[in-house]
């Protein structure tokens, strides 16, 4: 995982295929950071979470999902974020594989695009 934490995260997709997070430091025009989860097998986080911190899945929560499951998923991944409450809550994320994607990734149209950047999947230009 890419090192340290971002503050501003979201969902950009989550069906029975994949689960893609996204992290900017203004999540309302722009993301950096893509994870796209393919084949989840179980997903515990709240609702809404900010500033996460990722770290190594303990010795107690990998032997619980390798039963849950029949064995050991070929990715886990764990974090504590904050999620409005007192203390960070833990998640974790079992799935086939991860993908990382880092480049900013642009929410609105813009026709001056620089090279580098992409747009979500949802931007399309006014005409259309």
């Amino acid at each position: 995982m890419p090192e340290g934490s971002g503050w501003d995260w979201n969902v950009l997709a989550w069906d029975g295929g994949r689960f893609r997070l996204a992290e900017g430091a203004d999540i309302t025009c722009h993301h950096d950071l893509d994870l796209t989860f393919t084949n989840p097998a179980f997903v515990c986080r709240p609702a809404d979470f900010e500033d996460p911190v990722f770290r190594t899945v303990t010795s107690e929560e990998l032997p619980a999902l390798a039963r849950r499951f029949g064995g050991c998923p070929p990715v886990v991944v764990a974090f504590e974020a904050d999620a409005g409450g007192v203390d960070p809550v833990t998640c974790l994320v079992a799935a086939e594989r991860l993908d990382i994607v880092q480049g900013t990734v642009l929410r609105y149209w813009r026709e001056d695009m620089v090279p580098g950047r992409g747009f979500a999947p949802w931007v399309r230009p006014p005409a259309e």
